[in-house]
């Protein structure tokens, strides 16, 4: 039996993982495939309260990794707090019953959905496509391009919108509209897009309506025309005022957090916009945002006074919805994994089977972070063929990957993918697998792979096209995903717990399989080890450890770090004490018939790997016969050998080249080069 046959709706049915702000074409279904997760609940309740019972602070901060659900949960309340009827239906009545048995959390939306309001719901980056970030004025720009497109005006020019909003206030507007159209045979709304070619027509149309003799009138509009957030405010206001009692205009912007990251100016300009319309509008006009970042993080380093300012930022938008992995978790299992009946029967007498072994299966060792595992049978039921620690390791390699410029597009964001829509990708590629198996972590680079930069995967790529050994590519993508998460430790064991295919696997052959994989990619310098830890090698970090490995050393420096490590780090002792006569005497230091330092009477002879007889302890003691020494031979070690030629290599590389290279990204590998050399070193002494 397949995995497919388990889940309740099919795995590979379309889900629009990816909530656009401006799309309103499936809004119904946005609305029923809607997940209210635990955590959204509290988060929401609270947003309510400070809605229903206005009490100083009108921002509303959503934050959330790349997709969480942000943008969903946005568009879900532009629709419900306008009482929004989509396809026949209240959205109102859609969500309720995603409440469950939560009464307060009912009757809070009914409340704040009978306040009449107006959602204008927008992607700011959308929005400000012909408005340049550096304009002194760049934030109120989009939010005075928005609010005149939902009254009907013209939002791409300020000073056009000016000019009808004008007319539309003494009652001139639609008259105006039939002279131009009578005037110049066209309609308005196609017409003011083009209003150079225009501008006979509008100065006619516009003596015809008002009776003032004028030309270039919208000329005068444009050198007239200045923008300030009071006046921005005070158009709102007065906009209010004429709507019924109690209304509201609520702003719910989509992806702020990446438009003004960074820049101080945008974030106090967002503060200030927000304070402004609270000012004016006495909380009748609010600003809700989505941001990948939570409001602390956003604007980066910052000195005294704009830190000063910051704490105004938060004092406005003290109303924050964080969405987390649990979160992402929760909606995915809920969207895309629930099972049937007969799925959760079998999946029952696989977890009877099964239980006893998950932490041996799945829980991560050699001092890596703690990961969650399967709570009990239905934590297991609802997760499968994923494994909890999943959810959590994904989102952190994407942000990691993010904040290394790993990806394509805008903001570094990952582009027109979601968590939701990665994990349905995995799940149909390993549909018709059988029960039993499961989702190894590789799988997710597929769901990212056409948002990565190009230069950043090519390793990957020519894996793909020269290895024969493809357990080996599907362990370098898993080391590239992870690559950047320092509390992970890519240790083989934990290797193994991301390629662990199936719950019935021969353990010893999947470690010979990753031995070999692991084996074949250092060699091929897709890796590097260090220790007992596995790196993927970006291309540069490649032409480095390539550089390193062809870099010749002198056999007297390896000679003279081993002695170091023998004499100092194991045998500490400078003199031998005789228990009989209580004397201590001094003895000499040889290394493979070399001597470091003074010669004594007394020798210690050790005997290295990279002896030419060190297999030959016969050769050997002939050697050492008649002499007052102790013979110590240390065993052949392979890879102590190889880590002691690398160290030397990396030391030497690093000596030559720290001080000459020029190239910032190259200095930061030679730098994390020589702390991994240090920890290399410390490895060789223990």
């Amino acid at each position: 039996m397949t995995l497919k046959t388990i889940f309740k709706k099919p795995v590979d049915r379309s889900i629009e993982g990816v909530i656009k702000a401006d799309d309103d074409a499936s809004l119904r279904l946005e609305a029923e495939e809607y997940v209210l997760t635990n955590e959204v609940e509290k988060r929401l309740e609270s947003f309510l309260d400070a809605y229903n019972n206005y009490d100083g602070a009108n921002g509303v901060w959503i934050s959330g990794f790349f997709g969480s659900g942000k943008s969903h949960l946005l568009k879900i309340l532009a629709l419900l707090m306008e009482n929004r009827e989509v396809e026949g239906a209240k959205v109102l009545d859609i969500i309720l019953p995603k409440c469950g048995d939560n009464e307060i959390l009912k009757g809070d939306l009914k409340r704040a959905v009978s306040i009449p309001s107006k959602s204008i719901l927008f992607n700011i980056d959308q929005k400000a496509d012909v408005i340049s970030k550096t304009q002194v004025d760049a934030l109120v720009a989009v939010f005075v391009k928005v609010f005149d497109e939902s009254c009907g005006y013209y939002g791409k020019q300020a000073y056009i919108a000016q000019f009808e909003r004008e007319l539309d206030q003494d009652n001139l507007l639609d008259k105006f509209k039939g002279a131009f159209e009578a005037a110049s045979s066209k309609d308005w709304e196609w017409s003011r897009i083009r209003a150079k070619r225009f501008a006979s027509h509008i100065d006619d149309a516009y003596r015809s309506v008002t009776g003032q003799e004028v030309s270039g009138i919208l000329d005068k509009y444009r050198s007239d025309y200045s923008l300030s957030i009071e006046d921005f405010a005070e158009q709102i206001n007065n906009y209010i005022e004429k709507q019924e009692t109690d209304f509201r205009l609520n702003f719910f912007v989509d992806e702020v957090g990446q438009y003004v990251a960074d820049n101080v100016k945008l974030m106090t300009n967002l503060q200030t916009i927000a304070e402004s319309l609270a000012t004016k509008s006495r909380g009748r006009a609010w600003v809700i945002v989505t941001a990948q970042e939570d409001v602390h993080t956003v604007v980066g380093e910052m000195n005294k006074q704009q830190s000063n300012d910051f704490s105004k930022i938060q004092a406005r938008f003290e109303n924050r919805m964080k969405l987390t992995s649990a979160d992402v978790a929760e909606v995915i299992q809920k969207r895309l994994l629930q099972k049937n009946d007969d799925g959760i029967h079998k999946l029952s007498r696989v977890y009877d089977d099964q239980v006893n072994n998950f932490k041996t299966l799945f829980d991560f060792a050699d001092g890596s972070q703690l990961y969650r595992n399967f709570k009990d049978q239905d934590h297991f039921i609802h997760t499968y063929p994923f494994i909890p620690y999943q959810f959590i390791l994904f989102q952190t390699a994407i942000q990691n990957l993010s904040m290394h410029n790993a990806f394509e597009g805008k903001h570094r964001s990952v582009g027109e993918r979601s968590m939701l829509g990665v994990f349905q990708q995995v799940a149909v590629q390993i549909s018709d697998h059988d029960i039993g198996q499961l989702a190894t972590f590789d799988l997710m680079f597929e769901g990212i792979r056409s948002a990565l930069k190009a230069q950043i995967q090519r390793s990957i790529q020519l894996a793909e096209k020269h290895l024969d050994n493809k357990f080996a590519v599907q362990v370098l993508k898993t080391l590239f995903l992870v690559k950047y998460i320092k509390e992970f430790k890519t240790t083989k064991r934990n290797l193994s717990v991301l390629m662990l295919d199936e719950f019935n696997k021969n353990m010893e052959q999947l470690n010979t399989e990753l031995t070999e994989a692991l084996n074949l990619l250092e060699q091929q310098t897709y890796i590097q080890r260090n220790g007992e830890v596995f790196e993927f090698l970006t291309d540069e970090e490649k032409d480095v450890e390539e550089e390193i490995k062809n870099t010749d050393i002198e056999s007297s420096a390896v000679d003279e770090h081993l002695y170091k490590i023998v004499f100092d780090t194991i045998i500490k002792l400078r003199k031998i004490r005789y228990d009989v006569n209580g004397q201590d005497y001094p003895f000499s230091r040889k290394m493979d018939d070399k001597l470091f330092g003074r010669e004594y009477e007394l020798t210690i002879h050790v005997i290295s790997p990279f002896n030419e007889h060190a297999d030959n302890e016969q050769v050997l003691t002939m050697q050492s016969a008649g002499r007052d020494e102790l013979l110590v031979i240390i065993p052949p070690d392979e890879r102590m050998m190889r880590d002691l030629l690398m160290y030397e290599r990396t030391n030497k590389y690093i000596r030559q080249n720290i001080s000459l290279t020029q190239q910032e990204s190259i200095k930061r590998i030679l730098t994390d080069k020589t702390l991994q050399n240090q920890e290399r070193y410390n490895d060789l002494k223990q």
